[in-house]
């Protein structure tokens, strides 16, 4: 297998595992089977014209979306079993770390694999793995409804698998750090990427700072956080298809949107409460100069 950590933010990084072709064929288990049926049955009721199919895929989707990139992309990467584990161990898998060199140094991309591992991004997982499960049973009564399926016992049971797999994810690159089996690479091509991704970030910066200071709030973070530079985009959303193609892993693109209108949802709802913030100490400031 191959780990891509791809910075989305200057504080934030997508993890992504891409499985090589050979692994797909033969370490194919009864869990990926499954998932695979499951993956085209969704695929089947997407393409449905109408009905309660094409309903639960929208719905669905919509709920798929708000999963944090963080819990997709740590799905992405194997769980461990006793034949990664000897043969990892045994020097035959080293596993390659591609990064761009030009954005993250391998200190930072060693210290978001070591978040990516760590007890709380386990604890975290574990929590809400057991947290879906409990709440399958009180979703029981739902299936005396006729015809429809128990959607919410189905949801609960995919939160639940969803969080064990990113589990098991976050345990892998912990094996991996914890025995030195990981070789960073820094790619010449995730440069260019990033460096084509950061003149469409130019032009929107330059937009959003005008719109700024025109309300007079440009500074509003960097007042709010004195000593401590404002966290800053590092991709596109349309960045995504041209990493995805430079780095040959057609999968990369959906990962990488999602990573990255989660990331400008959270710093625009951030900017907009400093925004609000001073907004409301302004007419604090006004009110006492009246006194």
């Amino acid at each position: 297998m191959r780990l891509f950590l791809l910075p989305i933010s200057t504080r934030r990084s997508l993890i992504y595992c891409q499985r090589l072709n050979q692994q797909l064929s033969s370490e194919t288990t009864y869990a990926d089977k499954i998932t695979t049926r499951a993956s085209n049955t969704w695929l089947r009721w997407e393409k449905a014209d109408k009905g309660w199919q094409k309903k639960v895929t929208s719905y669905g989707n919509k709920l798929f979306e708000k999963i944090p990139h963080e819990e997709w992309g740590l799905k992405s990467i194997p769980p461990l079993n006793t034949r990664w584990t000897d043969e990892e161990l045994d020097g035959k898998k080293q596993v390659e770390v591609l990064f761009p060199g030009s954005v993250i140094s391998e200190d930072k991309v060693k210290s978001a694999l070591q978040a990516f591992a760590g007890d709380e991004r386990q604890a975290f997982h574990t929590k809400w793995m057991w947290g879906s499960i409990l709440g399958m049973p009180i979703s029981a009564p739902v299936a005396l409804i006729p015809v429809l399926p128990n959607i919410p016992f189905f949801y609960l049971l995919f939160r639940a698998w969803s969080h064990w797999k990113a589990r098991s994810g976050s345990q892998h690159v912990d094996f991996l750090l914890d025995n030195h089996l990981l070789r960073f690479t820094a790619s010449s091509k995730l440069d260019l990427a990033y460096q084509a991704g950061g003149l469409d970030l130019s032009m929107k910066e330059l937009e959003s700072n005008v719109k700024r200071v025109l309300k007079g709030s440009l500074d509003a973070v960097s007042e709010a956080n004195p000593g401590k530079a404002a966290e800053t985009m590092l991709l596109t959303q349309s960045s995504g298809r041209l990493v995805s193609e430079l780095a040959d892993v057609p999968e990369l693109e959906e990962q990488l949107q999602r990573a990255v209108k989660q990331v400008e949802k959270a710093l625009r709802a951030q900017s907009e409460l400093l925004e609000e913030k001073q907004d409301l100490d302004n007419v604090n400031k006004d009110a006492d100069s009246k006194r």
